[in-house]
């Protein structure tokens, strides 16, 4: 399965950056949050980013409209059913983040790829709510993404 579809869930530091290094290299990205301020500030941030990276002359104005036209903020994790990967980048709590693995696990396609982009909670322990265990995956990405 050729993945095309990046579902990236929150829209803060880390979401919006691994958003940014995704509609970047070309994929589409959907953004997803709990509340439209967060995906306001976190497009508002890679936008910022494209523009320091426009000004330094590593990516044209071109470049910067197809790498935007490429994310789209959603508030509703259910929009994410075409997506074939999905990047959890929420806060560091497990109770959260149990909630949203077992919400993407029951929306989406059985063969879609859910990672996690934690550094403190165990992966086994993530994958063991889900009934694709072995679809989950660590993809751990530093700050900065880019």
């Amino acid at each position: 399965m050729a993945i095309q579809r990046v579902g990236v869930i929150g829209a803060g530091t880390m979401g919006n950056g691994i958003a940014h290094v995704f509609a970047g290299s070309g994929f589409t990205v959907l953004l997803c949050d709990v509340e439209q301020r967060f995906l306001d500030r976190g497009l508002e941030t890679i936008g910022k980013n494209l523009d320091r990276e426009l000004s330094k002359s590593k990516i044209t104005a071109d470049d910067k409209a197809a790498a935007l036209g490429r994310i789209t903020p959603v508030l509703e994790r259910a929009k994410l059913v075409d997506c074939d990967l999905v990047i959890e980048a929420a806060t560091e709590k497990f109770e959260i983040k149990a909630e949203i693995f077992r919400d993407l696990d029951r929306v989406l396609r059985p063969e879609v790829i859910l990672a996690s982009n934690t550094s403190s909670i165990s992966i086994t322990k993530i994958a063991a709510l889900t009934k694709r265990p072995d679809k989950v995956i660590g993809m751990h990405f530093f700050n900065p993404c880019r």
